[in-house]
Parts: C-alpha cells; sequence; structure tokens
C-alpha cells in the first residue's frame, strides 16, 4: 500500500499558524511532498516568527534546493536576528554549494560574533572532503583569536588537521606556531587540543 500524498494545504495552514507544535511536524513532513511543491512552503517558513520554524525552514532548504532557497538562505545568514537561524543557513548554504557558499559564509564568520554561527560554519566546512586547505587555515586563523573558548577549540582542532595532514608543508608551517602559542591559552579545552594537534 502507497501512503496518500501529502495534504499541501493543510501543511501549508500549519506552517503558516504561529504555533510550532503544529508547523514543525508539518515542515519535516515536506522531506515525502516533491521539490517545487516543498520550496514554497519552506519559504513560508522562513517567515514565521518562531525561530524554531526558521531554523527547520533553512535545514529543509539545504535539502531541497533550488535557486529561491538559495536567495532565501543568504538572506537568513546576513539579516535574521536569531544565531540558531543563522547558523543553519549556513550549513544549507554549503550542502548547496561549498564553493558558491564560500565567500559568504567567510564573510559571516568575520562579522558575526556569535559563537553558534561561528562553530557551525567551521564544522560545516571541516566536514567538506574536496574544500581548499588554504581556507580551512584562513578560518582556523580567525576561531582561535574568538573570545570564546569553544571557537578557539575548533579553530585549534583545524590547525591540527593541518599540522597532521596537510600535504602543503608551507600550510603545515603556517599552522604549526599558532598551534603553539595556543598551550598558554586560558580554556584547558583549548590547550588539550593544541598538545593533540602537535602531537601528530
Amino acid at each position: 500500500m502507497s501512503n496518500p500524498p501529502p495534504d499541501l494545504n493543510r501543511l501549508r495552514e500549519a506552517i503558516g499558524s504561529g504555533d510550532p507544535s503544529r508547523a514543525l511536524p508539518a515542515l519535516a513532513g515536506l522531506r515525502e511532498v516533491p521539490l517545487d511543491e516543498a520550496v514554497p512552503l519552506l519559504l513560508l517558513g522562513l517567515e514565521q516568527e518562531e525561530f524554531m520554524v526558521r531554523s527547520l525552514s533553512c535545514a529543509g532548504l539545504g535539502v531541497k534546493q533550488s535557486a529561491a532557497g538559495w536567495e532565501a538562505l543568504v538572506g537568513a545568514l546576513q539579516l535574521d536576528a536569531d544565531a540558531n537561524v543563522r547558523a543553519e543557513a549556513a550549513n544549507s548554504l554549503v550542502s548547496h554549494s561549498l564553493e558558491r557558499a564560500w565567500p559568504l559564509v567567510r564573510e559571516a564568520f568575520a562579522n558575526d560574533g556569535q559563537w553558534l554561527v561561528r562553530c557551525s560554519i567551521l564544522a560545516a566546512l571541516a566536514e567538506q572532503p574536496e574544500i581548499p586547505l588554504a581556507w580551512l587555515l584562513e578560518l582556523a586563523l580567525m576561531a582561535i583569536d574568538d573570545g570564546d573558548g569553544t571557537v578557539r577549540v575548533g579553530g585549534a582542532e583545524i590547525l591540527g588537521r593541518l599540522v597532521q595532514q596537510s600535504a602543503d608543508p608551507e600550510l603545515a608551517q603556517q599552522a604549526r606556531p599558532a598551534l603553539q602559542k595556543l598551550q598558554a591559552d586560558s580554556d584547558h579545552r583549548v590547550v588539550a587540543a593544541a598538545l593533540n594537534g602537535l602531537q601528530g
């Protein structure tokens, strides 16, 4: 037996209701909906007041990829008031296209002081096997200057990876002194990540 097709009017009404207990399951249900029908409903979700609804809409637009979704994600990354939404938008842009997303997420990383946004960008980019290591080095060097220890740990982990795995000795040489400095960091988690990276 095949499942009946989702009722788009019911999903639209739930997403636009302003009630997260209705909107969130409706957004999750869009996985079963074809791209051209799902995207307008995800865009509707991005217009809602509840940040959880906007955040899940961003995640959906990373899966249901379209030109309109890309534009909406860029807007969310640059303009949304909530860090959870901006973080999810960054992730979804990287899912669309690493190359197109890079200048946008790099700018967001430089300008957005929220640790959640910065950690999400670090994690999303570090997971991309094809990312140029010079990009990772650039981000990691910004990350280790952050006031938040969690962001500095993320930067230290990337530097450690560059020291241990980079086929480019010049990159490894740039990463190593930055890691050595982090051995004196005030956060013991950063120190541990730095030592880990240097032991490889």
